[in-house]
């Protein structure tokens, strides 16, 4: 009887056994695709193209040659380095690409450090700086997202984005031609409930730092809108709005703000996973605001380069994004046509961010 009971209690047992060996982690589970369908796997833009939000930190000394290979590799004319930090630091950068004789193939956008903005004279300071560095080659002013996020005055007040005191700045901007391109707060998911619902779930998890709430240091609409406010008081001031705004997910959204601030664009770095999930939506939008799309990429990175092409160029289906953190789904080709595709590669940024060569897209 024993004998029987053991054999029952194994029997019995085997059925877990072979559930626990279905189960795993929601982060593991990424099959490859079964889907046989037609695949253009890019590695070169079909035209060459501007990157207007890139970041190389150390390009006062670093080899420029190896860049510039990189680039050719890619079809990338133009690359804009967004960390251009101000000062001697940016003119540091302008003498090297001249050393390399790269300026018709690399330009700098500037910076500005929100220390001191209680002093009296910080307002006058960073309106010269902004000269300064114009004459000394910059071709634009990038804002970081620490405005709004991390950046705090002399009595540990964070810093609106909004501050009249940084009015002149933006003043002074539209005045020299220069535009600005500004990134605000992060995807709105990063302020929602860390559970199932969540779609950056995964990328939360694995960066923790990242998640946000009401009073670090406050809502998402509230960072928004102070954004959105300095479009409105400046509408002489052309304003890039990085990574679509965080709107890339609500086009119709989006395109609400594009006809409410006509000195707004907009680029497409590290958004181009959700243009992928929607391709019509996203197509219909490029077509209809597509004087007014940039191509950015964001972190410097070349191997990921061909997503992007993938996506803008081909009508491929169900491929995926690089980065399976920030995307665990699939993405669609939006075949835009070779009209907006020059407008949306070159012709655009070309329009909008002075004294670059053309040299590269006459080809």
């Amino acid at each position: 009887m024993k004998q029987l009971s053991n054999l029952f209690l194994f029997v019995a047992f085997l059925p877990l056994c072979a559930l626990a060996q279905q189960t795993m982690d929601f982060e593991k589970y990424d099959p490859p695709s079964s889907l046989v369908v037609p695949e253009h796997k890019i590695t070169r833009s079909k035209f060459p193209f501007l990157d207007v939000h890139s970041h190389h930190w150390n390009m006062a000394t670093q080899d420029l040659t190896i860049l510039a290979r990189e680039m050719d590799s890619l079809n990338m004319g133009i690359c804009m380095n967004l960390s251009g930090r101000g000062g001697a630091a940016l003119k540091a950068i302008t003498d090297n690409v001249k050393k390399y004789g790269l300026e018709h193939r690399i330009a700098v956008f500037t910076n500005l450090s929100f220390k001191g903005i209680d002093e009296p004279d910080w307002t006058s300071n960073a309106v010269k700086q902004i000269e300064f560095d114009v004459k000394n080659g910059a071709k634009g002013l990038k804002i970081f997202k620490s405005l709004g996020l991390s950046e705090k005055d002399a009595q540990g007040n964070y810093i609106h984005i909004d501050d009249p005191r940084i009015d002149p700045v933006w003043a002074k901007c539209g005045e020299l031609g220069i535009p600005v391109l500004i990134h605000t707060a992060d995807p709105k998911q990063f302020w929602e409930p860390l559970d199932e619902n969540n779609e950056r779930w995964l990328e939360l998890k694995l960066n923790p730092g990242r998640k946000r709430t009401d009073t670090t240091p406050a809502p998402f609409d509230t960072l928004i809108k102070q954004q959105h406010n300095i479009f409105k008081k400046h509408p002489k001031t052309t304003f890039i709005n990085a990574h679509f705004g965080w709107y890339a997910n609500d086009l119709t959204k989006l395109g609400q703000l594009m006809d409410m601030y006509p000195n707004m664009y907009v680029e497409c770095g590290a958004i181009i996973a959700e243009l992928g999930r929607q391709p019509r939506a996203s197509a219909a939008f490029f077509e209809k605001y597509q004087n007014r799309v940039l191509f950015g990429k964001d972190a410097y990175h070349p191997e990921e380069y061909p997503t992007y092409f993938r996506v803008l160029e081909t009508a491929d289906e169900y491929f995926p994004y690089h980065k399976r953190y920030h995307a665990f789904w699939r993405m669609y080709g939006m075949a835009l046509p070779d009209k907006i595709l020059k407008k949306v590669y070159y012709e655009n940024a070309l329009q909008i961010i002075p004294g670059l060569s053309r040299k590269a897209f006459e080809k």
